[in-house]
């Protein structure tokens, strides 16, 4: 049986195809332009007025650490202007203001903070304390060192614990990667994602027992910024008394915000 010659091509292309797995062409997005597109979705907007009101209960020990305590009020952040940084970079500087929670009270100063967007991550200088909070790719189970700027021992100044004198080493990363809505404190959020930054535990179980905790946690929600955070971190100490007895006291503090009003 005779092939004619456009049928031999026709079938040669088809075996060319299939050994080198012929695909359509597809086009290519710029990774560094648009994953720095997902940054900036995820931080508040940066236009100057721009605002986040937040409720905040604060963990205070007192009492020589014998005595747990919650301090409630609302806090809220104001964008103010472009500035530079210290390093000659573009930034954001935000005021924050602090009220009672029923927001009775006249807005009172409370200290600022600067926001830097890079490339491939977000920074946030507080306390100067700079802190990578967001770092491309923006996808679940991407890590990175967020702490990784902090000099040992960052809080040494204000709480006699060791819970940060491995800060540097904390791992951030995605986790659970993009949720469509979450729901916090009776508010549903769209496009969300999580930022895990420490979880780790000693337990307490006696009051002989040494123990301590370190959990920190962000949430942000595309075009609002950040919705909720906790940071907690206490040690405690057994405080030993002869013959046999035990006077536990704790050494830390602890955040919770949640978001409760923006513009």
């Amino acid at each position: 049986m005779r092939i004619s010659l456009l049928a031999s091509c026709t079938i040669l292309a088809l075996v060319v195809c299939g050994v080198f797995s012929c695909k359509k062409k597809v086009e290519v997005i710029d990774d560094t332009d648009y994953q720095k597109e997902r940054l900036t979705e995820l931080i508040m907007p940066l236009q100057a007025g721009k605002y986040i009101t937040y409720r905040v209960d604060s963990t205070v020990f007192t009492n020589f650490g014998r005595t747990t305590e919650i301090h409630k009020y609302l806090v809220k952040h104001v964008v103010n202007a472009a500035i530079t940084d210290n390093l000659d970079r573009p930034s954001i500087r935000v005021y924050t203001y602090i009220t009672d929670t029923a927001g009775t009270q006249p807005w009172q100063p409370n200290g600022a903070y600067f926001i830097t967007v890079l490339d491939d991550h977000v920074e946030v200088i507080e306390d100067n304390l700079r802190v990578i909070k967001l770092h491309t790719p923006v996808r679940d189970g991407n890590k990175w060192k967020g702490n990784s700027y902090l000099g040992d021992d960052p809080y040494g100044s204000i709480y006699g614990f060791s819970n940060d004198d491995n800060m540097g080493d904390w791992e951030f990363y995605f986790d659970g990667g993009f949720q469509s809505s979450l729901t916090i404190q009776g508010k549903t959020y769209n496009d969300v994602y999580t930022v895990q930054e420490e979880d780790e535990s000693d337990p307490v179980t006696s009051p002989s027992d040494y123990g301590s905790l370190n959990f920190a946690k962000e949430i942000y929600s595309k075009n609002i910024g950040l919705v909720y955070r906790e940071l907690t971190m206490w040690e405690q100490q057994p405080n030993f008394t002869p013959p046999n007895t035990y006077d536990p006291y704790r050494i830390g503090f602890g955040i919770k915000m949640w978001m409760v009003d923006h513009n």
